[in-house]
């Protein structure tokens, strides 16, 4: 497989989790597994190494809240405020 590129691991929360198993079944059950649970860059097909048993897959994680922590909203903003006050 190729080397891991610094940007997927560019900040905190971010991860790359290769896969080994027996066969592609088992390869993509894992990542439906991990799919359920965070955000994911789905692979396609696995990859198998010369000389290795098995096949490989390599996924791409999120573990960051999915909600946008970088935009902060004030109070005075939020959507769930009622703008005719109570």
């Amino acid at each position: 497989m190729r080397p891991i590129s610094e940007a997927h691991l560019a900040r905190p929360g971010l991860a790359v989790v290769e896969v080994a198993a027996l066969d592609d079944a088992t390869a993509f059950a894992v990542q439906e597994l991990l799919a359920a649970r965070c955000a994911v860059a789905a692979a396609d097909r696995t990859v198998r190494e010369p000389g290795e048993p098995g096949v490989r897959l390599r996924l791409f994680l999120d573990l960051r809240p999915h909600d946008d922590q970088d935009n902060t909203v004030s109070d005075d903003n939020r959507m769930d405020t009622d703008p005719a006050g109570p």
